[in-house]
């Protein structure tokens, strides 16, 4: 049951806090504020809170708004290229994941040479080791979803070769992550779903893989029980302060659950949806594979049996006596959420693509495999995959 914990990252975390923001100490003086390429930062008036905020600080900011729901290597190229141009010291992701995995990617190339895909390991990545430490990474979610503010990794695909894998190390930890719940109080309902399960299959797949860990089971069953009690909430009523910032508890738990463990396999299902189709929306793929993933380890696991039966009790199936319930309490919330009838077809999806996402999943997040109690074969995958399709 041993295991090493550090996350050696600065969380304020609480409504308002955002307002303390230009009293810690912060990583440099002038600040590249990494955001999506959407409108919702500004409309909602979230960068020119940190930009006040910063300048109150006495740091100076410029502001890169070219990141794409799933970020590719380009925005990560010409994210370090403006960088380099405007003298930046350190980089603020301001939005959901995917502005803060590329702020943390942008990082790693700012001070080095070459293509970040070079730095990348698995799948064609070239794996170099970075010669110059990233630049400091300051993560200000407004989403609760990927937990990337208190984790190490950060997620881009290349889109000429299909693979959406995982990268970062020990040292692009953010230095400091603030998580103010009032800043996503304006995500709609459907994204607050798709987030909101995103963090809950953090914890569940880490709490039911191959390892051992007290201090990952703590932070896992306390995560799930605050998204899963309170997400339904958070989606049939935006502006419950006290729903949003329960959930946004449990993803930023969930991110230190990955950074004391690891996920399993469902996370590597999902990715080649999401690399060969950028439309999907990340915690929408894992969504679709959802019910057919946890059947199949319930029925082919019997070691997980009570794993799942507390998970289940987690999410707030008080009376859960059987593996199975856990499924139900899965699907009755995603019923609840509104996102239990999505379908891969109304995405493009075409059941003759599976084999090429289970080869895709396995060269690319094959480590994730290694983390499951029983094996995945090819045709297990396949399975999966079919019996998810609508």
């Amino acid at each position: 049951m041993s295991f090493s914990f550090q996350v050696p990252t600065n969380l304020l975390f609480g409504q308002g806090v955002i307002q303390k923001l230009h009293k810690q100490r912060l990583p440099g003086k002038k600040a590249m504020i990494v955001i999506s390429s959407g409108k919702s930062t500004r409309a909602n008036g979230y960068l020119d809170t940190v930009q006040d905020q910063l300048t109150k600080a006495g740091v100076e900011s410029v502001v890169f708004d070219k990141i794409l729901p799933n970020p590719v290597i380009a925005n990560v190229m010409d994210g370090a290229e403006f960088a380099r141009a405007n003298g930046c010291d350190f980089v603020v992701g301001l939005g959901g994941g995917s502005s803060i995995d590329a702020a943390k990617a942008i990082a790693i190339m700012a001070p080095n040479e070459g293509n970040y895909w070079d730095y990348i390991y698995g799948g064609t990545g070239g794996g170099k080791k970075m010669k110059n430490n990233p630049l400091p990474i300051v993560a200000i979610p407004t989403t609760a979803g990927t937990g990337t503010e208190l984790d190490a990794w950060t997620i881009v695909t290349n889109e000429e070769t299909n693979e959406k894998m995982s990268g970062g190390n020990k040292k692009t930890f953010p230095v400091l992550s603030v998580v103010d719940p009032d800043f996503m109080l304006s995500v709609p309902p459907k994204f607050t779903a798709f987030q909101g399960f995103d963090a809950l299959f953090h914890s569940t797949e880490s709490y039911i893989n191959n390892t051992n860990n007290l201090m990952r089971d703590m932070l896992a069953l306390k995560a799930i029980e605050c998204v899963g009690r309170n997400l339904a909430t958070a989606c049939a009523d935006g502006k419950n302060a006290a729903a949003r910032e329960q959930v946004a508890f449990g993803s930023s738990m969930s991110g230190m659950v990955m950074s004391v463990d690891n996920l399993c396999s469902e996370h590597a299902l999902e990715h080649p949806l999401s690399a060969y189709h950028s439309e999907i929306a990340h915690g929408a793929g894992l969504i679709m594979i959802s019910r057919a993933y946890y059947t199949h380890m319930v029925e082919n696991c019997p070691e997980l049996a009570e794993r799942f039966i507390q998970m289940a009790k987690a999410m707030g199936k008080e009376d859960a006596k059987e593996p199975m319930d856990f499924v139900t309490a899965l699907v009755d919330l995603q019923k609840v959420c509104g996102v239990a009838d999505l379908k891969m077809s109304d995405y493009g999806i075409t059941p003759d693509e599976f084999p090429k996402f289970a080869a895709n999943a396995r060269s690319t997040m094959g480590i994730l495999f290694k983390m499951d109690r029983i094996a995945l074969s090819d045709e297990d995958i396949v399975k999966i995959y079919q019996e998810s399709y609508r």
